[in-house]
C-alpha cells in the first residue's frame, strides 16, 4: 500500500530545484530590506553605544522595565481569569434552547466582538474618570483589563460554541438515553470533551491577550511595558533600540507562554491516553446489554 498522501503530489527533480531557487532569491531579498533599514537607522546614530547603555543601568531596570513588566503580566493574567469563564458562559449561552437566552447572548457577543478592543479600552477608562473613585494611577490598568475581557469573552464564546458543536450528535444523544439532565450533559460529557478540542484556538488566544496589554500603554496611558518604554525613549532619546529591547522582551514573554502551554496541552494529551475513559455511548452500550 502506497504512503503517498492523496492530497500532495510530492515534488520532481524540476520542482524541487525551483523551490531551492526560490528560497535562495527570498533569503537574499529579505537580507538585502535588512542591510537596507540597518544602515538607514546606523546612518541615523541609532546604533551607537551611547544609545544601548542605559539599558546596562540596573535603574533603568528597577524604576522602568520591571514595573512596567509587572503591569503586563498582571493585566494579561487578570484578563485571562477573567475572559475565561465569562467566554464560556457566553458560548453555552449561545447554544441554549430557550430563545431568551439565546438571542441576548448573541447580541452582546457580536457586539462586542465587533468593536476594537482599542476603542474598549478608551471607553472604559472615559468611563472610570467620569462615574467612579478609580484614581488615575490604576484606573489604566481597570480599563485595560475592561477592554480585553470585553473583547476576548466574546471571541473564546466561538471558540467554545465551535468546540462543542464539533462533537458527535451521538455524545448528547446517547447522554439522554441515560437520563442525565441538560446541566449535566453540558458539564459531564460535552465540554470536557470540547476542551480538547478548542485548546490550541484557546492557547493563541491567550497570546493574544498579552500582546494587546500594549495597547493599554498607548492608548490610555497604563503604566505597562509599552508605556515605560516610553517614558524612556523620552528621557534618552534612544526610539529604536528601547523598542527593540522591549520587543524582545514581548517575544520572550510570548515564547515561554506558548511553550508552557504546549507542554501543558501534550502532558493532557498524555495523560488521556494513558488514562481508561468510559465514554456515555460505551456506558449506553453496556446498559443496553445488560
Amino acid at each position: 500500500m502506497s504512503t503517498q498522501s492523496v492530497l500532495y503530489d510530492a515534488p520532481g527533480p524540476k520542482a524541487k530545484a525551483r523551490n531551492v531557487v526560490y528560497t535562495i532569491v527570498f533569503g537574499l531579498a529579505l537580507l538585502a530590506v535588512a542591510w537596507f533599514v540597518y544602515r538607514g537607522l546606523d546612518a541615523k546614530g541609532q546604533f551607537a553605544a551611547a544609545m544601548w547603555t542605559p539599558f546596562l543601568d540596573a535603574d533603568v531596570w528597577e524604576n522602568f522595565i520591571l514595573p512596567g513588566l509587572e503591569l503586563t503580566l498582571l493585566a494579561a493574567a487578570l484578563s485571562i481569569v477573567i475572559a475565561l469563564p465569562f467566554g464560556a458562559v457566553l458560548g453555552i449561552g449561545r447554544l441554549s434552547e430557550h430563545r431568551w437566552v439565546r438571542v441576548p447572548v448573541a447580541v452582546v457577543v457580536e457586539f462586542f466582538r465587533a468593536i476594537p478592543v482599542l476603542i474598549l479600552m478608551i471607553f472604559a477608562n472615559q468611563y472610570y474618570a467620569d462615574y467612579t473613585d478609580i484614581g488615575s494611577d490604576n484606573r489604566g490598568l481597570y480599563a485595560v483589563v475592561t477592554g480585553l475581557v470585553l473583547y476576548n469573552a466574546s471571541v473564546l464564546a466561538e471558540v467554545v460554541r465551535a468546540g462543542i458543536l464539533s462533537l458527535p450528535k451521538g455524545q448528547s444523544e446517547a447522554a439522554y438515553a441515560l437520563g442525565l439532565r441538560k446541566t449535566q450533559i453540558m458539564v459531564s460529557v460535552l465540554l470536557p470533551q470540547a476542551v480538547k478540542v478548542m485548546l490550541p484556538a484557546i492557547l493563541s488566544q491567550l497570546v493574544v491577550i498579552l500582546k494587546d496589554t500594549a495597547l493599554g500603554g498607548a492608548a490610555v496611558a497604563a503604566a505597562d511595558l509599552l508605556r515605560s518604554g516610553t517614558l524612556i525613549s523620552g528621557n534618552y532619546n534612544n526610539a529604536v533600540p528601547t523598542y527593540i529591547v522591549i520587543g524582545a522582551i514581548y517575544v520572550v514573554i510570548n515564547l515561554l507562554l506558548t511553550w508552557a502551554a504546549s507542554l501543558l496541552q501534550k502532558r493532557w494529551s498524555r495523560g488521556s491516553r494513558s488514562t481508561p475513559q468510559v465514554t456515555v455511548t460505551a456506558a449506553v452500550g453496556t446498559a443496553t446489554a445488560a
